[in-house]
């Protein structure tokens, strides 16, 4: 194999596939990227069994050929060389080396043989529809901050994206929850959804998925079967097993009941709360809502760091509230708040608060109260 290849194309196309290879192996070829050229056209394809990104780049291709090489390594040097260098990739099956050469740098790095590379079994997608990227984007985006990262429950540690009945007819819905909080976000159902299998996306993968989705552009080709989910650019394709479990039942924990109205600036009430919670013990973080007439206090009270309060013009109109949050999760909360306004819905102090956008239903979130 020798081919030549621009840099920020190489270095675009592997650290895509490096960031999918898992640092701690104990199979060494999983460590690889897989470098397939053939026509006008050079392939990565790097895996950690669960998840398989395949990036693909133009490049002249003197001789086709495929190998492996250490995808980190790799990584690495295609970062530290120069702007706009040209690249070339010689693979001398012989010595069971790569040469990577560009300018007056050269680098040999060991290979693996290609035929021990596991390539990830195609499946048999049920449903494939096509969704624009910022649709997918705000989906998955909004909803991450809540995935558990507790490993006994499994189910919990992804967003689980299926067909449900929202505002105005059926939406593509994703949901994460940690038990603490939950997100639920909504879209149109794109053309050919609709019979699509609820899968939970995990947490991984929606990280590596954010990728393909920074450009406004691009439509995104997304397959689903029980087992797996794919998102595909022209240049880009992301395979992954999905989560195996069920995803609980989430409408149980949204509140419907809740009468006690806030509404506040989004931003002006994440600044408070970070402020505030400067003085709070790092175990609990946690900082309490006084609701009055027209009227926030939020306040802390840290026996061993000290308190403090911050006083904010909200509209509110009922009887007096005070409930305790953790500061973590209000921020985060308030910091998925796009429009300016954020409202929240209270019922009791022990009962869990709603929050939305303005008037926005399709995008709810739940966080449950602390005492204080």
């Amino acid at each position: 194999m020798k081919i030549s290849i621009e840099r920020a194309a190489l270095l675009k196309a592997v650290s895509q596939a490096q960031s999918v290879v898992e640092r701690r192996n104990t199979i060494p070829i999983l460590a690889n990227v897989l470098i397939e050229a053939e026509g006008d056209t050079v392939q990565f394809r790097a895996t950690d069994l669960d998840i398989e990104v395949v990036d693909r780049a133009p490049a002249m291709v003197e001789r086709a050929g495929a190998t492996t090489v250490s995808a980190v390594t790799l990584h690495e040097i295609v970062r530290k060389l120069p702007d706009g260098a040209m690249v070339s990739l010689t693979d001398d099956g012989a010595s069971g080396r790569l040469m990577v050469d560009a300018g007056r740098s050269s680098f040999q790095l060991t290979t693996l043989p290609k035929e021990d590379f596991p390539v990830m079994a195609t499946s048999d997608y049920e449903v494939n529809f096509t969704a624009d990227a910022p649709v997918l984007r705000r989906l998955f985006d909004k909803s991450k901050f809540a995935i558990s990262t507790e490993e006994t429950r499994y189910y919990l540690n992804g967003v689980y994206m299926h067909v449900a009945d929202g505002d105005g007819g059926r939406k593509l819905r994703c949901v994460a929850t940690d038990g603490h909080r939950l997100a639920r976000i909504d879209a149109d159902l794109p053309e050919g959804a609709e019979t699509m299998p609820g899968v939970i996306v995990p947490r991984k993968t929606v990280g590596e998925l954010r990728k393909l989705l920074d450009d406004d552009e691009t439509k995104i080709a997304v397959s689903v079967s029980e087992t797996k989910v794919r998102f595909a650019t022209p240049e880009i394709t992301l395979t992954s097993k999905v989560i195996d479990g069920t995803f609980p039942d989430y409408s149980r924990v949204i509140p419907t009941g809740n009468t006690k109205v806030m509404e506040v600036d989004a931003s002006d009430f994440a600044a408070a709360v970070d402020r505030v919670s400067t003085v709070s013990s790092e175990r609990s973080r946690a900082v309490k809502l006084s609701l009055d007439q027209d009227r926030l206090v939020l306040s802390v009270n840290a026996p061993d760091s000290g308190a403090a309060e911050e006083e904010l013009g909200v509209a509110y109109d009922d009887e007096k509230l005070e409930i305790g949050f953790n500061a973590k999760y209000l921020l985060e909360i308030a910091g998925q708040v796009d429009r300016e306004n954020a409202v929240f819905r209270f019922n009791s102090s022990g009962d869990p608060t709603l929050m939305q956008e303005g008037g926005d239903g399709s995008a709810v979130y739940v966080v449950m109260p602390m005492r204080v």
